[in-house]
């Protein structure tokens, strides 16, 4: 399976979308909110249940209860890149109706990009769409990162130093404003790929190409002083010649999850850090399982793909609790 296979909104994918940019004219203000992103989905899409799934997600720790799609936010459209706050009471997640959509028409869709759902009890609310642009503009945006009121995503629009550049957007007054991109050194100069934030704010992990890794996608990290962002160091130990990326850190620094491939498909795998540094990863979700992300009492968010005779049909949130 190809590797690029991952997500529907990665930044590769996201790439696709940059000529779109440059090209779409600017539009006029709409007076009307976004459409429910169900409205979007056409009548034709595949809905794939667990029961259906020929590639299940499979668990190799006992830490966990089963994997089971997010209630409430799953659809037949693809539901990808998930982010849930450290108290768990927000998922964010990207959203594009139909997977056979090219991200050039992903674009102008008026649909696809970053939505949040709040959780309302044992459940998940009606997911909301982030608006992230002026509505003059055109943007394709996900892989989201939250740490209190900084937000971190990526974006293929007007002002970018390359096809996909990292952004970053204030809330205030309940809202997500002041959007800017990272600038020209992260970008251009490191090559940051997708990130997490520490939740201190200091420490920017990413994956990236870059050179000097040990091959493909490697996990490398920066930190934030008043004199700017450090040097990027790789993270060696948990790196391979093999991809290792989507890196997600706990609140308190212990823990590092993140993708690496196993047996030909996205996996996700854990790595402590101990008195000698981070040690070496430990596989805990394979098969169509990446972009982890956890809520401080240790749940377990990731993406699942599914796929049927090599084609994807659609995306979900899966979540495996922690049981131990």
């Amino acid at each position: 399976m190809k590797r690029r296979t991952l997500r529907v909104a990665s930044c590769a994918a996201l790439c696709l979308a940059w000529m779109a940019v440059a090209c779409q004219p600017a539009q006029e203000p709409s007076p009307l909110p976004p459409p429910p992103r169900e409205s979007a989905i056409p009548a034709d899409a595949v809905k794939v249940t667990p029961q259906q799934d020929a590639h299940p997600p499979v668990l190799h720790s006992s830490a966990f209860s089963p994997p089971e799609p997010v209630h409430g936010i799953s659809s037949a459209g693809a539901e990808d890149s998930a982010f849930v706050t450290k108290d768990g009471s927000a998922l964010y997640f990207f959203f594009t109706p139909d997977v056979r959509v090219p991200p050039e028409k992903q674009l102008v869709d008026g649909v696809t990009g970053i939505y949040v759902s709040e959780q309302e009890g044992e459940g998940w609310g009606e997911a909301e769409r982030v608006m992230l642009q002026d509505s003059r503009e055109v943007a394709l945006d996900g892989c989201v990162c939250v740490q209190g009121e900084e937000m971190w995503f990526c974006s293929a629009r007007q002002g970018n130093h390359r096809g996909v550049d990292m952004w970053t957007a204030t809330q205030r007054d309940g809202r997500w404003q002041d959007w800017e991109n990272a600038g020209e050194l992260l970008n251009a100069g490191y090559q940051i790929g997708e990130v997490h934030l520490s939740s201190d704010g200091t420490a920017l992990y990413f994956h990236s190409d870059r050179q000097g890794g040990k091959g493909g996608y490697d996990i490398w990290v920066t930190t934030r002083s008043t004199g700017g962002w450090s040097a990027p160091v790789n993270i060696e130990a948990v790196n391979s010649p093999e991809t290792e990326g989507w890196p997600f850190v706990t609140t308190d620094g212990g823990e590092m999850w993140f993708t690496r491939w196993y047996m030909g498909t996205p996996a996700v795998f854990r790595s402590v850090l101990g008195p000698q540094g981070w040690t070496e990863p430990v596989l805990v979700i394979s098969q169509f399982a990446g972009e982890p992300s956890l809520d401080d009492a240790g749940n377990l968010y990731f993406t699942h793909h599914f796929y049927r005779d090599g084609v994807m049909l659609e995306a979900d949130i899966y979540v495996a609790r922690r049981v131990s």
